[in-house]
């Protein structure tokens, strides 16, 4: 290496010159100086700008990355949605005409004298004798009305499954609650094949759809 290039920094005379400076006369300063100052402003305008703006500004980033991705998962399922609309539309048709077969279930406020018949006969059919069949009060729902009957009846054990059996299989939706089956009469002495009669406490249940949920819908 050249002299001239191990002299080409001299430090011991850069702190001279600076010392010589005259920070009146900006203008006369030597260019190596001026250049130094200018790097040194440029460096320190940096951290300065990381340290009071780049923090926040990588908190922004942060949050609009996570909405982004947000955002990404919403478009994604909206997307899926509308390429299986005319499934859901095909489900939802489905839907409507099992709503309806099953409203078709629900009786008539008319029809429960009918009903009361038709589960009269089907005990009767089925060996259960009965004490007793009342309406109880109705009670109002959201989109129905639950119109319980109280029955008390009697019979043995597969006389009661055969009745549950044939309560199940009416045309019209009934269903059975609280049941209460305790002992009434023995079977006949020496009669071994003879079944024990049952007292039989059940409470039915049959529903009608409220017509004042489609006006209310309406309004």
């Amino acid at each position: 290496m050249s002299d001239a290039a191990k002299k080409g920094f001299d430090l011991q005379e850069f702190i001279n010159t600076l010392n010589t400076l005259d920070p009146q006369n900006i203008g006369s300063w030597p260019t190596a100086v001026k250049i130094f100052i200018y790097i040194l402003t440029f460096v320190v305008v940096l951290v300065m700008g990381y340290m009071l703006d780049l923090s926040g500004i990588r908190e922004t980033l942060d949050t609009g990355k996570q909405q982004q991705a947000t955002l990404l998962g919403e478009f994604e399922g909206k997307v899926f949605k509308a390429q299986n609309l005319e499934v859901y539309k095909r489900q939802l048709k489905d839907m409507e005409d099992s709503f309806g077969a099953l409203l078709r279930q629900l009786p008539q406020e008319t029809e429960v004298p009918g009903l009361l018949e038709d589960i009269t006969h089907t005990g009767l059919g089925s060996g259960v004798d009965f004490d007793s069949i009342e309406l109880g009060a109705e009670a109002k729902k959201e989109f129905y009305s639950e119109q319980p009957i109280n029955i008390l009846a009697h019979g043995d054990y597969h006389a009661f499954g055969a009745f549950v059996s044939g309560i199940a299989a009416l045309p019209r939706i009934v269903t059975l609650h609280d049941f209460s089956i305790q002992p009434k009469a023995a079977a006949r002495a020496g009669d071994g094949s003879a079944a024990p009669v049952l007292a039989i406490k059940i409470q039915a249940k049959t529903y009608r759809y409220s017509e004042s949920a489609d006006q209310g819908g309406k309004k």
